[in-house]
């Protein structure tokens, strides 16, 4: 019996993965207020009833993926930030993080235009915020074990600017033609170092 419970759990998981990563479609193609729960049903095969044995409505299904995207955030950047030491060269960490970052934001496209897009409203602005002081603290303890002298507001100043430079330059990044957009990222590369400085 707990056999079953456990499989018929999982399978449960699995399928609202599925449903998310259909709504991160669906949204990426039409944007949020134009996304409807029977196309997000469509493009995860299955009907609109099943799906609603998960997600009563699209909201629902909005706040499952912010849930996804800062949970997964956080651990990412958590993990990475703390394995960080000093005898890695300043040039080489800020590419690996802003490479990091180009690559999360092709994965996911749905990402920037939920957290940071009108289309959500405030509603999701106090997730967003957390997810940034996360961030911004994560790197502030990298900074502070880079450079021990630095004082903890200072670096947490520091993280928060990093992480701002980073969410401003992003949507160009993405938008541009391929041989802009990777300009665009050896300037941001290129600036934060001289910033970090």
């Amino acid at each position: 019996m707990a056999e079953r419970t456990v499989r018929r759990q999982a399978r449960g998981l699995k399928r609202m993965a599925e449903i998310l990563d259909a709504a991160e479609l669906v949204i990426a193609e039409v944007g949020y207020p134009d996304m409807t729960t029977n196309q997000v049903a469509a493009r995860a095969g299955m009907s609109p009833g099943s799906l609603y044995q998960f997600f009563r409505n699209k909201e629902e299904i909005l706040d499952g993926l912010v849930s996804r995207y800062t949970d997964d955030r956080q651990e990412f950047w958590a993990a990475r930030l703390a394995e960080v030491t000093p005898d890695v060269p300043l040039e080489v960490l800020v590419g690996q993080l802003v490479d990091e970052s180009v690559r999360f934001k092709s994965r996911s496209p749905a990402y920037w235009s939920l957290l940071y897009g009108s289309a959500t409203g405030d509603r999701f602005a106090a997730a967003s915020q957390r997810l940034h002081d996360d961030i911004a603290g994560q790197i502030a303890g990298m900074l502070r074990r880079l450079r021990p002298g630095l004082s903890e507001h200072r670096a947490l100043l520091m993280g928060t600017m990093v992480l701002s430079m980073v969410k401003a330059v992003m949507p160009m990044i993405t938008t541009e033609s391929p041989e802009r957009s990777a300009e665009l990222v050896d300037e941001l590369k290129h600036m934060l170092v001289c910033y970090l400085n």
